[in-house]
């Protein structure tokens, strides 16, 4: 086999590779917020490809995906069938998507943290939680950060 059909073929199985690794998903977001063009950045350099949705009122979304207002952040993805909210870490859904724990429908980071990606500004680190939660509105403490 000549060397250019063999580097065309190890291209093309890479490539191959590297798409069946991508997990796709869609985030819903407004179109005038900064924070979550960067998180779907992160996102994307975690393995992520996110179809981006600009929406002016995300309320309604939230409502159809079972969110609860207090677990509301800037912005909603729907990846695999479920939900996450807000700045969420690429490594905790990743994890999500893997142990699919029984009744949970999602993760949520409430409001928007300091140093959760996404909204990182200088050493600034909030602490906050990870939350997992259900159709019903109860949660539990999947992950914290910053502690």
């Amino acid at each position: 086999m000549k060397l250019s059909k063999l580097i065309a073929l190890t291209l093309l199985t890479l490539s191959t590779s590297a798409l069946a690794n991508t997990i796709e998903g869609t985030n819903y977001q407004s179109p005038y917020c900064g924070c979550c063009k960067e998180w779907v950045k992160h996102m994307e350099d975690n393995g992520f490809k996110l179809d981006v949705v600009y929406k002016e009122d995300l309320t309604p979304i939230k409502i159809k995906l079972g969110l609860r207002p207090e677990y509301a952040s800037c912005h909603t993805a729907q990846i695999d069938g479920y939900t996450f909210e807000g700045h969420v870490p690429a490594d905790e859904i990743k994890r999500f998507l893997d142990e699919k724990p029984d009744r949970m429908i999602g993760l949520a980071v409430a409001g928007m943290p300091m140093g959760s990606p996404g909204m990182e500004y200088d050493d600034i680190k909030d602490p906050f939680d990870v939350v997992a939660f259900d159709k019903n509105g109860k949660t539990i403490v999947w992950s914290r950060h910053n502690q």
